[in-house]
Formats: structure tokens, C-alpha cells, sequence
């Protein structure tokens, strides 16, 4: 009978409409939370009988909730260094717990800060995820999260770490007088600039760590041998710090360019490679990338007619302190900052994306799973292949609209009101179809 299709139609409707007020409430309810999706409400139609005839019989309507994942929300200013956004595609990855059986999820709610033990998790409690970078500040990513270990930075005090960089930018004086042995013995040979048979003509000292966080005296030196040309040398002081010979770490031939440039492609190849020194002490090393220069260029040792000096210098290692605060750049790399001024990158923070953000499973903590309709995720640094750059002192903002919602919620109240009146229209109809009987 027509008259029960149209009572099952407004109870259908008044279901639909009581969904979508619910997601109203969901949405207004959320509207301060940090990298929060509003959810959309949207109504289909059921029929129950598709032909054309003379009684119509009335099917309904039903109502899905679709949360709008893609949609990003404002990056508004925040006041800690922890608190993150990602300006672009893409999600920060998290774990529920610190073991690698936690539950991974996705979630753009970078509202992150350190909690007692020192592991960085968000307001709902999730754990942020990254690669810890090696003493050469790279990582291995394999395109798992079981490559992923959860950022902690208290593990870092009091502990030290080898010196695995060591760069300067220095000029050497075009116009020193080339080194001219008396006699044939005096000629320079491997070695006589460490052991002090001849004098360089410029020199400076560094010092490099071991991996107990010892510190250790090598010095750089270089000899003018001819127009354009230096002899070089890295040696240890004293030699017995090392077991090398002579203390001698690297030796080699540096050119410079007419126009006072580094001329590294004539130069020893060798001199420029890491060098691994082998302290005797029995502490381990790391190999140390010497930055000196690039080809050409003006960044490291230069030959200009102004006197022989270092422009600056820097080598990392040694004791670790107090890490005094973190900071998050915007290709993601976490750094500590010691209190003594030192910096140190400890991980590379991921950004995972996904073919279709709008088809990941809400779960709670403002967080998303992978679902057969959102694909597989992808991890890559941000930036890269598709996913947005981190933003430090951003936070992403609700994608609720207060005033639509308030305007959706005017919509659904009187469509519920009108549903409601069906129910009670059709009952009088039935109740004039009882009467029919007396």
C-alpha cells in the first residue's frame, strides 16, 4: 500500500536528517581542534520500485557522511618550536605506542610536544615517527615504517659523538714566496711538513673527537712548491694519537685557478676523499668528510694576494650537554640545540601520502588508517614526489566552517520537521481508512 511506502519514507527521512545533524555536531564540536576534516553530509535516493505504473511506491533516502581528508585547513601561527604543519599534500606518520607493533596512522594534527621520557606526541597521544640520521646526517629509506623509530631527543644528554665534518674557507697568499730547497736533501717529500723538517708556509690547528667525546689536536698545513701550487698535509698532534705513520693523515697537491679559484679537478682527488683516523687511545672514529672547496668555486680555499688566514671553520662532535630545545626545518630535518650552542640533526621526519586522501578510515585521535579505497601509502622526505613541506611554529587549522554549519544546521532541522509531518499526515490518512469501517 502507497500509504505505508510513505510512512517508511518520512521515518527514512527523519533517520537521514538526524545523520546529518550528526555530523553538524561533530563538525561545530571540533571546530578548534588542530588538523581537523570537516565531514560532509550528503543524501541519496532509495527506490523501491523503478517502473512507471499507476501507484507510486516511495523508497526514501538515505545519508552518507564523506570527511573532506583532502581539503587542507589555514596554517596559523603557533608558539613552539614542536608545533608543526605540513603545507602541501600529505600526513605526518605516528604510531599509538613507542613498539614497532603499535598501530601506525596518519594524521596532519602537529601539535607536538615532549613528554616525560622525551619522545615527541601529539594532543591525542600519538607518537611522531622518523628516520634517525647517521654521523653523516643520511638515512636509508626503504619505503617501510618499520624503518621508522619514534623521535626522542632526552637520549642524547650526556653522551658524545665523533667528528665526522670538518670544512674551512681560507685564503692563501698568491704572492708567498715558493719553497726553494738548499740542497737536493731538502727537497720536499711526504711527511716533512708533520714531522717538522720543514716549516709550512701556512698553517691551522683543529680539534676533531673520538667517539667517547675525546678531543685530539690535527692540524692542517700547506707549503707553496710553485705558481698556482701548494703541497698539503693533515697530520696528528702528537703522531702517537694516531696510528698512522708520522702521525700523517692525508697528504696531497692543491692547485688554484689563474683567477685565485680552487682548482680541485688538478689537484690531488685523494686529499679531498673522508679520512678515518685511527686514535690509539682505543677509542672508534667516524670517517670525516673534509669540506674544502668545490671546483672552481670560492667557498673553500681560495689564492688571493691578501694574507694567509682562515675566513671560518667548523667540526662538529664532541661531549653532548643539555639539549635546550629542538628544531624542525622545513624540509623536516629534527635538530637538537645543546646548551653550549651546539646543534646536532638526529632525524629526518617523513611525509606520507596516499592516491586518495578522502577514501582513509577515520580513527579517533583526529587520525586516519589506509583503507582498499585510499591506496597504499608512499613515505618521502617532504618536499619530495608529491608531499608538502613541514612548517615549524604552524599549526593547521579546522576545515569546519562555523557559519556553513550553522546554515546546515537550519537545513536539516526543517527538512526533520518536514519528515516528521508525513508521519503524522499519513496517520490521519490511515486513521480516515479505519473509519471506513463504521
Amino acid at each position: 500500500m502507497s500509504l505505508y511506502s510513505a510512512l517508511f519514507s518520512g521515518v527514512s527521512g527523519l533517520s537521514a536528517e538526524s545523520a546529518a545533524m550528526a555530523a553538524v555536531g561533530d563538525n561545530i564540536a571540533n571546530i578548534n581542534t588542530v588538523g581537523y576534516k570537516n565531514v560532509d553530509a550528503q543524501f541519496s535516493t532509495m527506490v523501491a520500485d523503478g517502473r512507471a505504473g499507476a501507484t507510486y511506491v516511495a523508497g526514501g533516502v538515505n545519508s552518507v557522511a564523506r570527511s573532506l581528508i583532502s581539503k587542507s585547513g589555514q596554517l596559523q601561527a603557533a608558539t613552539n618550536a614542536t608545533d608543526l604543519g605540513i603545507d602541501g599534500a600529505g600526513f605526518f606518520v605516528t604510531r599509538t605506542g613507542k613498539g614497532e607493533n603499535s598501530a601506525m596512522s596518519l594524521t596532519r594534527a602537529g601539535s607536538f610536544a615532549t613528554d616525560k621520557e622525551g619522545f615527541l606526541r601529539n594532543s591525542a597521544g600519538l607518537y611522531l615517527q622518523g628516520w634517525r640520521l647517521d654521523a653523516q646526517g643520511e638515512y636509508n629509506n626503504t619505503g617501510s615504517i618499520d624503518a621508522l623509530e619514534p623521535i626522542r631527543m632526552s637520549d642524547l644528554t650526556g653522551t658524545a659523538a665523533a667528528t665526522a665534518k670538518m670544512s674551512m674557507r681560507a685564503n692563501l697568499k698568491s704572492t708567498t714566496t715558493a719553497y726553494a730547497p738548499a740542497t737536493p736533501a731538502d727537497a720536499y717529500a711526504v711527511g716533512k711538513l708533520a714531522s717538522g723538517t720543514i716549516t709550512p708556509s701556512f698553517s691551522r690547528s683543529f680539534d676533531v673527537y673520538d667517539t667517547q667525546g675525546g678531543a685530539h689536536s690535527v692540524k692542517m698545513s700547506f707549503l707553496k712548491s710553485g705558481s698556482n701550487t701548494w703541497e698539503a698535509e693533515i697530520y696528528a698532534q702528537p703522531a702517537t694519537d694516531v696510528a698512522a705513520a708520522g702521525g700523517l693523515l692525508k697528504s696531497g697537491t692543491v692547485k688554484f685557478n689563474p683567477d685565485g679559484s680552487l682548482d680541485k679537478a688538478g689537484s690531488t682527488a685523494a686529499f679531498f676523499t673522508p679520512m678515518t683516523p685511527g686514535w690509539t687511545n682505543g677509542a672508534g672514529s667516524q670517517p670525516i668528510t673534509l669540506g674544502l672547496g668545490s671546483d672552481d668555486g670560492l667557498d673553500g680555499l681560495t689564492q688571493f694576494a691578501t694574507d694567509s688566514s682562515v675566513i671560518n671553520s667548523s667540526v662538529d662532535g664532541g661531549k653532548l650537554g643539555n639539549v635546550s630545545s629542538i628544531q624542525v626545518s622545513n624540509t623536516g630535518k629534527v635538530s637538537a640545540v645543546f646548551d653550549d650552542g651546539t646543534t646536532r640533526a638526529v632525524f629526518q621526519l617523513p611525509i606520507a601520502t596516499v592516491p586518495n586522501p578522502d577514501g582513509l578510515t577515520r580513527v579517533s585521535g583526529n587520525a586516519f588508517t589506509v583503507s582498499d579505497q585510499s591506496g597504499a601509502y608512499a613515505i618521502n622526505a617532504p618536499g619530495s614526489l608529491g608531499a608538502g613541506n613541514v612548517q615549524a611554529f604552524k599549526l593547521e587549522a579546522s576545515t569546519a566552517d562555523l557559519a556553513q554549519e550553522f546554515t546546515n544546521m537550519i537545513r536539516f532541522q526543517r527538512a526533520y520537521s518536514a519528515a516528521s509531518k508525513i508521519i503524522t499526515t499519513v496517520d490521519d490518512m490511515l486513521q480516515e481508512v479505519s473509519n471506513l469501517k463504521r
